[in-house]
């Protein structure tokens, strides 16, 4: 379980192709990401998720609820046919980092840095 003031952070790249990229933009815009998938990312008690692109590479941001489980939501993704539909659709647009294991998509990324740690 996570606390809720705690942030995830991943990346994954698009393929390096402006019209894909324009593609994938528009099936992220507002009203555009089929029902199912929100769904599916409320009911894990995922409080936020925002992606941010620069250039061909993303940044994944989700700030988990007291009562999410990471493994319970793996779980409900790979039993649904709606999310495993999406999934399948995002990876024509969508490619592994340099450095990523096969089959690894979105990679956590490792905080740093804290202004609010710093004195």
């Amino acid at each position: 379980m996570t606390t809720s003031s705690q942030k995830l952070v991943y990346a994954l790249d698009l393929k390096d192709d402006p019209a894909l990229i324009e593609r994938y933009k528009q099936w992220h815009a507002p009203g555009q990401v089929p029902v199912a998938i929100n769904d599916s990312i409320r009911k894990a008690r995922i409080e936020a998720l925002e992606i941010y692109l620069v250039g061909n590479r993303m940044f994944m941001i989700l700030t988990p609820g007291p009562d999410f489980d990471p493994v319970a939501k793996a779980a409900a993704d790979a039993a649904s046919e709606e999310v495993q539909a999406w999934e399948t659709l995002m990876w024509d647009f969508q490619q592994a980092l340099p450095f990523a294991a096969p089959g690894e998509k979105w990679l956590p990324m490792e905080r740093i840095y804290s202004l609010a740690e710093q004195n």
